[in-house]
């Protein structure tokens, strides 16, 4: 079922999944607790909103690696690159820039002077390049996997490929729980750029086990177009998978602010705050871990997909339900912790199986559109929509979050169904 070299790359590639996810819990608890120490939980939803922009540049940037290096060179210069840039944000901690640091922008109007000011200090970039990177070099393996494995072998493996993953989060996030406090949550940049070096190590040990997925003559050297809009919209089938994340990350994107809310209430230092993010984020990997050993394999292989990509959002609908009626730091964290733990295992792992009957520039330019742009133009787009509605009501009540991530769940349910039946049509067809 599984030749050797198979194995051995499923094996160096999961391990540099696990890197990348150790380090990705510092800085994701540093930098959402840095970003609400210096603007407050209320203006996150304005920090969400610069990563559409910045996802925009990176995926360019990688399109153009891929189409003149190829994929291994690639997912290397991204995973060091990444490394270089957070060590930059801690060496500008570190010296004492101001947090808030802001470029004022000064006009007149009816002859008064008028100043905006816009954030652009280290806490910002971290927290809004973090959103980035994780995605970009993420997607980047499941692209190999997608194209090295058939359908069969993907359905058995796709679970503990996750599940080693999800023990690299687990354990960063324990470390940060217990380390935030006596180091420092600026120190814990560290480890993130460090995890960076083993993922670049362990990837090109994957790619040379598992060999480098080659492109057809029509998509070499990124002759469609270096980020696949080409190829995206040239197929109703990507673009139904790309609003099926646009769903379900407007789900995320107001459990996430509901929560970090309530965490900024119930927990005002700094530090404490990075522990609590760390502990919440590390049993969030080991939740994930423990359902990608146990119920993707099984869900996989026995369950029809249009059964598994129903109960999801169903489930979701029941956990925002409870949060409106109880609103509460507990139920808060349960809603936020159960949308993340599902869709780290078994929404992913089903939701890979679509990309796999599909083209070069499918799996890998088309789909970091659809999986990395498309993940963070939901949460960054869905943010600065409820920016905008802020500005206008000055204040949100808690309750319209959790309302909201009703509605996009049931929003959600019949697009999941409709995807599975094209795929089912693709694969017959195939």
């Amino acid at each position: 079922m599984f030749p050797r070299r198979l194995i051995y790359a499923a094996i160096a590639v999961s391990s540099a999944a696990a890197f990348v996810l150790f380090g990705y819990e510092f800085i994701r608890s540093v930098s959402s607790s840095l970003f609400i120490e210096a603007y407050g939980a209320d203006n996150l939803m304005f920090g969400m909103a610069l990563v559409s922009p910045s996802m925009i540049v990176m995926l360019y940037c990688y399109g153009l690696l891929l189409s003149w290096q190829g994929a291994t060179r690639a997912l290397v210069i991204t995973s060091l690159f990444s490394g270089i840039l957070i060590l930059g944000c801690y060496a500008a901690l570190v010296r004492g820039m101001d947090l808030a640091a802001v470029i004022t922008y000064v006009f007149r109007e009816g002859g008064k002077p008028i100043s905006i000011t816009v954030p652009l200090g280290p806490a910002v970039i971290i927290y809004v390049f973090r959103e980035a990177y994780i995605v970009i070099v993420i997607e980047q393996f499941w692209s190999f996997v997608n194209s090295v494995l058939t359908t069969e072998q993907a359905k058995r493996i796709n679970g503990p490929f996750c599940a080693v993953a999800s023990m690299g989060s687990f354990a960063g996030g324990m470390l940060v729980s217990r380390w935030a406090e006596p180091l420092g949550s600026e120190t814990l940049l560290l480890f993130a750029a460090g995890s960076l070096v083993p993922v670049t190590i362990f990837s090109v040990i994957a790619y040379r086990f598992g060999g480098e997925p080659k492109p057809s003559e029509e998509e070499v050297g990124g002759r469609l177009g270096h980020l696949g809009v080409k190829t995206l919209f040239r197929s109703r089938y990507l673009l139904f998978i790309g609003i099926l994340i646009l769903s379900t990350q407007l789900v995320s994107t107001v459990l996430d602010l509901r929560f970090n809310g309530l965490v900024e209430t119930e927990i005002p230092g700094k530090d404490a705050r990075t522990a609590f993010f760390g502990g919440v984020y590390g049993y969030l990997g080991l939740a994930a871990g423990i359902l990608q050993l146990v119920m993707v394999p099984l869900a996989l292989r026995f369950v029809a997909l249009p059964i598994i990509h129903v109960c999801i959002p169903v489930v979701h609908l029941v956990s925002s339900l409870v949060l409106t009626i109880s609103p509460s730091l507990r139920t808060g964290t349960a809603a936020y912790v159960i949308f993340k733990a599902l869709d780290y295992s078994i929404f992913r792992a089903a939701k890979e199986l679509f990309y796999m009957p599909l083209s070069y520039d499918s799996r890998y330019r088309a789909k970091q559109l659809i999986d990395s742009f498309g993940y963070r133009f939901s949460k960054s787009g869905g943010a600065a929509v409820i920016g905008l509605i802020k500005l206008v009501v000055k204040t949100i009540p808690g309750i319209a979050f959790s309302i909201t991530a009703m509605v996009a769940a049931m929003v959600w349910t019949p697009i999941a169904f409709n995807l599975t039946r094209a795929y089912q049509k693709l694969v017959n067809t195939e």
